[in-house]
């Protein structure tokens, strides 16, 4: 293991570069390079060898033939929609979410309802606190929906030993992913250390299961999302994921973008807390999320708000 001297000029060189990066591909500085993120999305597309480039032209001005091609199986479209010009990604979101439900007070009927509507919807996953996790498991059995948990949640602030054990336990239970929390306040020490050998303990616990590595970017300065973002890919996580829900803040498309540009096509991005609408989903979907994390799912995907769902908490989430 590297001195935390060494680990703290790794974090500072890779936060330089990403912000350099960044600040290079801003839409004042963009020009029509193919290479350019922001290419533009006013004419057809830059490509000049029939080669896609990720614009997001043919998104944009030709939904019909890009709903054509996932049709015939695509289950990706190549686009970098700016978000800033109303660019949405025409998709089944469905396959995009994990159907949340992790309050404290969540019933037996409340887990069997959300594995219904998981079923009826195609979520991606059900995502539940692993007390409920073997309940899912059995719910969802014979299913292509799987089931999401959360270790060390929502604080984070547990032994990594101790999260270690929780993952082991639910991925028995029957679960198919697990989402872990940061030791955030080991980040925001700069115990960059500890922060890794957390994720990396979870991830080794895990095997082959995927961990998506909960930032709680609303506590993050921009250099510890990109240190966090970065110590997650170090550690082999499958992805990043920016909120709990529970946390002072959720999901923003600057922090998705920001995230995305971090962790490249190495680590896929979730973003969860405050997701409630179809146009919040397709806007985390065009800064470059794959997973959306949301209790409001149902709505999300059929455009009709909710009639209030399970109970209320006393406490409101961002979920």
């Amino acid at each position: 293991m590297s001195t935390d001297t060494d680990m703290d000029r790794l974090v500072e060189t890779i936060t330089a570069r990403v912000r350099e990066q960044l600040a290079s591909a801003t839409p004042e500085s963009s020009t029509d390079s193919a290479s350019s993120p922001y290419a533009d999305t006013s004419r057809p597309c830059a490509a000049t060898k029939g080669q896609c480039i990720g614009c997001g032209w043919a998104v944009r001005r030709r939904p019909k033939d890009v709903e054509k091609i996932l049709s015939l199986g695509a289950s990706r479209v190549a686009s970098s929609v700016n978000v800033t010009q109303g660019g949405t990604v025409p998709t089944n979101l469905s396959g995009y979410i994990d159907h949340t439900l992790l309050k404290a007070d969540a019933t037996r009927e409340d887990v069997q309802k959300l594995c219904e509507e998981a079923r009826a919807h195609s979520f991606a996953t059900v995502c539940v606190n692993t007390s409920n996790v073997r309940l899912a498991a059995s719910l969802l059995r014979g299913c292509s929906v799987g089931v999401c948990t959360v270790v060390g949640f929502p604080l984070g602030a547990m032994t990594g030993t101790a999260k270690a054990f929780e993952t082991r336990e639910a991925i028995r239970a029957g679960a198919t992913e697990v989402d872990m929390v940061i030791n955030v306040g080991a980040m925001k020490s700069r115990d960059y250390t500890t922060v890794l050998d957390d994720i990396c303990r979870v991830v080794e616990a895990a095997g082959s299961t995927p961990v998506k590595v909960i930032l709680e970017t609303a506590m993050l300065t921009d250099n510890e999302k990109v240190v966090a973002c970065s110590l997650a890919k170090i550690a082999g996580a499958a992805f990043v994921k920016t909120s709990t829900g529970f946390g002072p803040g959720g999901a923003t498309e600057k922090d998705v973008l920001l995230m995305k540009s971090t962790v490249g096509d190495e680590l896929q991005v979730k973003a969860s807390g405050g997701v409630r609408t179809t146009e919040d989903a397709n806007k985390m979907i065009a800064a470059g999320a794959t997973r959306i994390g949301a209790s409001a799912s149902v709505s999300i995907v059929t455009g009709k708000k909710s009639n209030g769902g399970a109970k209320k908490a006393p406490r409101k989430s961002l979920y």
